[in-house]
């Protein structure tokens, strides 16, 4: 290419990004992120944990987006156009594998982001909201993945949501309406397929982008949080990178490896494989034999376990009941860490805060492993 060319292409892109920058002031933009920084320290490599969630999150928008172009809700159409999918569209199989390889890495990414967060005290003040909004979108993504469950309207996937919106009936006074709304009826029917389709393409997507600007916003606002040791250490020992462009340059080539993982996965491993796997089996039958073992996903098999293993009854109260009574009180104490995690006068830090969360990640790994050992 001649000097000429080349002076007229950078002439050109100079032009329009001009005519951006009239409009939207991206230089400002550019300006405010120069000065922000990253603190940099043996725990950094978890400041990538939540953009690897975010990107997954995106993943599964894009490849939700191609297989909406071919799904059919409906008890007559739902399991037929999965089949489809897989079978017939080229490389079908490929983005319904990647979607699913996708969510299951998305929910694991939450919770580990989530647990790290909370070990190195990241929820405190002022950073509460980021952390309320964390644990929303945590939520969320489980209820993604409940959603989309029943989808392709397999066998497993008519059994197991029947099993896991049976569980909402236990819930005293609303729980029978609570049912019947989440169900569109009775029963698991064509009728089911509707509201959770609805509710995984398009409300829980509209709460969810607006819980993650909300969160963005919080992390943009208050920075990357400092090591709790920081406090008392002086500015001159303090190591800092620049947000932009070392921390964006990073935290896109974790994107990348991340996305290669995710290919392989997908292409190696395209039904799952171990207890993350998503075989597409025989079509529901609404009158069928429900199967030997009936298991949620990976990420519900705690819960699921816990409920299990509680006695008919507990005191005065039936057992199921007593368990979603305490799942709920336990949920909300952990959403409230930021305010029951206080120094004492002497400026200590709160043993039985820390016990709580070593609590819950061991309570997590054994109900999950006993659920998946036992029959």
């Amino acid at each position: 290419m001649s000097a000429s060319n080349s002076g007229k292409d950078e002439s050109l892109i100079s032009k329009g990004y001009d005519w951006i920058d009239s409009r939207f002031k991206i230089d400002a933009l550019v300006e405010y992120m120069s000065h922000k920084v990253v603190p940099l320290h043996s725990h950094s490599i978890f400041y990538y944990l939540g953009g690897i969630t975010l990107f997954l999150f995106l993943i599964q928008v894009a490849s939700g987006i191609l297989l909406l172009m071919y799904y059919r809700p409906g008890a007559d159409s739902a399991y037929e156009s999965v089949r489809f999918i897989i079978s017939e569209v080229e490389f079908g199989w490929l983005v319904r594998a990647i979607h699913s390889w996708s969510a299951n890495l998305m929910v694991f990414g939450a919770f580990i982001h989530m647990f790290t967060v909370f070990f190195t005290k990241a929820y405190r003040a002022p950073r509460e909201l980021t952390w309320f909004s964390g644990i929303g979108l945590l939520a969320l993504c489980m209820t993604f993945g409940f959603s989309g469950y029943l989808l392709p309207w397999n066998e497993l996937a008519f059994f197991a949501t029947r099993v896991g919106t049976g569980m909402a009936g236990a819930v005293p006074v609303i729980g029978e309406q609570l049912l019947i709304v989440m169900r569109g009826g009775e029963g698991v029917t064509g009728a089911t397929i509707g509201r959770f389709f609805g509710l995984h393409v398009a409300i829980l997507p509209a709460a969810f982008t607006v819980l993650l600007t909300i969160h963005l916003a919080a992390v943009q606002r208050q920075g990357m949080s400092e090591p709790v040791d920081w406090v008392n250490k002086p500015e001159s020992e303090k190591k800092y990178m620049k947000f932009f462009p070392h921390f964006i340059y990073r935290d896109a080539l974790v994107w990348l490896i991340v996305l290669n993982i995710l290919a392989l996965l997908a292409v190696i491993f395209p039904d799952g494989i171990g207890v993350v796997h998503w075989p597409l089996g025989e079509k529901a039958d609404l009158f069928g034999v429900p199967p030997a073992v009936i298991r949620p996903e990976w990420y519900f098999m705690f819960a699921f376990q816990a409920l299990k293993m509680l006695p008919a009854h507990v005191w005065f109260l039936e057992g199921e009941l007593f368990g979603i009574i305490a799942f709920s009180v336990g949920g909300l104490l952990w959403a409230m860490v930021p305010f029951l995690d206080r120094k004492s006068v002497k400026g200590k830090e709160p043993k039985l805060v820390m016990a709580f969360g070593v609590f819950v990640v061991i309570f997590i790994l054994a109900m999950t492993i006993v659920g998946y050992l036992v029959e």
